[in-house]
């Protein structure tokens, strides 16, 4: 009988994986690759063995596997062969790449939207709360379900913080804490939206934000951003057009992405316009802690007439992005619809995680922590700026950002910056596509994170751009 395939398989009997298993698998590849196809014969057990150097017991189970599982078929006193598979299942040998299709290179400089510097996080005191919190006696406490909300005692402690730090005038029970803004962002919104509902949303702005209200049904209306933050006379003419607008979107504090205030007259002629018509501010404070004037500006959540709010804010920016808490504060009539949806998709947050992060917080970490990288980041921005001035005065119009960890820069050229950021992207420098903060049409402004850059990677990066501009 004729069997055309030349067996060469390489068995690691050091491997964790059992030899049958290994045998099984080289097999299916061969399989997958062309080189068996349906009808081809495999050499008798005893054969496969003896070619193998294996006990022939371990072929059996190989090929008992490889029948339950479809791939060979048996005949009586014919052998073994290859199966016939359905035609979506067969798969073809990989067709060469062109040499002229070379894969782009990975950036290795990345303008990001204004993340933090990770290497300043302060991972040798949260692992040793992490530790500390694994020597209580009643460390099993922790090991079951809690309330939705989060830790009891981690909601008080940011409750204080909110209330003392940023004006609020909320309880523990006004409060859930979640995993990052996002998720927030999702249980404010399936608590709002409805199918055929309107929420208003800042153009350039937040594009995952976007989403998630499209997710719960809501239709998105943009309001352009001015330099004192959105336009209020376009909120106003939507809210005499549409009946069914429930929420305006807003990030007041530093804007993203144009890191513009809005104006203390805007606050206030929003706060006046939701109470006259019954729509939710949904506030995002994403980087409240970093601001370089003289105090941060208060959240437009705090004003005492304001009567429809969702606040949403981060620690993630103030310790590490890959540490995924954020919370939201609202109304009590609110809350209980977010501790319902939070169920629903996550029982309960991180118990080990808030109560780590709330260890550092009574001692103090987090403070110092926070003021080390304030001063860091202050130095950082007032060295891109230098760069900005030495490099593209006469090439870009910029406002100094007063917080935050990005500039908000806008070419005096009418030049594609699609095709800036693809250029610069073959160089192996990544910028964001202003497309990523645009409604439709995209916006003639660049956004530039500088903290996670070092210096002589921020000067690589607005040379290259200055070049291109």
């Amino acid at each position: 009988m004729l069997r055309p395939w030349q067996f060469e398989i390489q068995l690691d009997k050091k491997s964790d994986k059992a030899l049958y298993l290994q045998i099984a698998d080289a097999v299916i590849i061969a399989i997958k690759s062309g080189n068996l196809t349906a009808g081809n014969a495999l050499p008798g057990s005893r054969k496969l063995a003896e070619l193998l150097n294996v006990n022939r017991n371990t072929v059996v189970e190989a090929l008992d596997v490889l029948i339950a599982e479809g791939w060979l078929m048996s005949i009586d006193r014919k052998g073994t062969f290859i199966a016939e598979l359905p035609t979506d299942l067969k798969a073809t040998k990989p067709e060469k790449k062109s040499l002229l299709n070379k894969e782009e290179p990975k950036p290795y400089l990345v303008f990001d939207d204004g993340l933090p510097d990770s290497r300043l996080a302060p991972m040798n005191d949260l692992a040793r709360a992490h530790r500390e919190i694994f020597k209580r006696k009643s460390r099993w406490q922790i090991m079951g379900y809690s309330n939705e909300l989060g830790d009891i005692e981690f909601r008080k402690a940011m409750v204080q913080m909110l209330n003392f730090k940023r004006g609020l005038n909320i309880s523990s029970d006004q409060i859930c804490i979640t995993r990052g803004s996002q998720m927030a962002m999702y249980l404010a919104s399936h608590c709002l939206f409805t199918k055929g509902d309107f929420v208003l949303v800042e153009n350039p702005g937040y594009k995952p934000a976007w989403e998630t209200f499209e997710n719960a049904g809501a239709t998105l209306l943009p309001v352009n951003v001015e330099t004192d933050g959105a336009n209020m006379e376009e909120v106003e003419n939507y809210l005499k057009k549409y009946s069914t607008i429930k929420a305006i979107y807003v990030t007041p504090h530093h804007q993203f992405p144009t890191t513009v205030t809005m104006s203390l007259k805007k606050r206030l002629k929003l706060i006046e316009l939701s109470n006259q018509y019954g729509f939710t501010i949904i506030e995002d404070d994403y980087d409240n802690e970093f601001h370089f004037g003289q105090r941060p500006i208060l959240p437009i959540s705090s004003y005492g007439s304001v009567q429809n709010f969702i606040y949403i804010g981060t620690l993630s920016k103030i310790i590490a992005p890959a540490l995924r808490i954020g919370y939201l504060a609202t109304s009590s009539a609110n809350i209980e619809k977010v501790a319902k949806h939070r169920k629903i998709i996550d029982v309960q947050g991180d118990n080990i995680m808030e109560e780590a992060v709330l260890t550092l917080i009574n001692e103090g970490q987090i403070k110092r922590h926070l003021k080390k990288a304030h001063l860091i980041y202050k130095a950082k921005r007032d060295y891109f700026e230098s760069l900005c001035q030495q490099h593209l005065q006469e090439k870009i119009t910029y406002i100094k950002p007063e917080g935050g960890l990005a500039f908000w820069i806008v070419p005096k050229s009418d030049i594609d910056l699609e095709s800036v950021c693809e250029n610069l992207y073959s160089k192996g420098i990544k910028i964001m596509s202003p497309e990523k903060f645009s409604f439709k049409t995209p916006i003639h402004g660049l956004r530039l994170g500088y903290a996670s850059l070092t210096e002589n990677q921020m000067e690589e990066g607005i040379i290259a751009l200055s070049k291109l501009l």
